[in-house]
């Protein structure tokens, strides 16, 4: 071996994943990508908007006064800053939301549902929730949906402990 490279340890040999795991991983992906496809499909056909566009109008319909910071909307969003800024700025073009200034700390932006985006989002939810129920709580028992919702948070407060977004 070279002088200066150095020797690989039995530590730094990847840990595989065992068949189990890779099952299980596999399956994951599968379903990360596939029902976000699904959820997407659905909400383009039945309200014109992606399912990301639904999400971001759907956080403000669910606050006060029906108004974020970009910033907070981002991480209610699960989207970077700069995705939500451009997905906000064709939604101002639409008319479903408006942006401006925060009168408490002008450095922020805020986002605020107009009555147009919240009748969107009042009529898109009925239709959402039953494609959510139809791909995803249909197929379970009640004990898997605990499970599930177990699983999930454990996942997500590995990847993100003050994930603000499980309560």
């Amino acid at each position: 071996m070279d002088g200066d490279m150095e020797e690989r340890t039995d530590d730094d040999a990847p840990q595989w994943l065992a068949p189990d795991e890779q099952e299980s991983w596999l399956a994951l992906v599968s379903l990360l990508v596939r029902l976000e496809s699904a959820l997407d499909t659905q909400m383009r056909a039945d309200a014109g908007i992606t399912h990301f566009e639904y999400g971001v109008l759907s956080a403000l319909s669910e606050t006060e006064g029906r108004t974020m910071r970009l910033s907070d909307l981002a991480v209610m969003a699960e989207g970077s800053l700069s995705r939500l800024s451009n997905v906000v700025t064709r939604m101002e073009k639409r008319g479903l939301v408006r942006r401006h200034p925060d009168p408490d700390d002008g450095r922020y932006t805020l986002a605020t549902l107009t009555d147009a985006g919240w009748d969107l989002v009042v009529a898109a939810a009925p239709g959402h929730v039953r494609e959510v129920r139809r791909l995803v709580f249909d197929p379970l028992t009640r004990t898997q949906v605990g499970q599930l919702t177990s699983i999930a948070r454990r996942i997500v407060r590995t990847i993100d402990p003050a994930d603000r977004c499980l309560g």
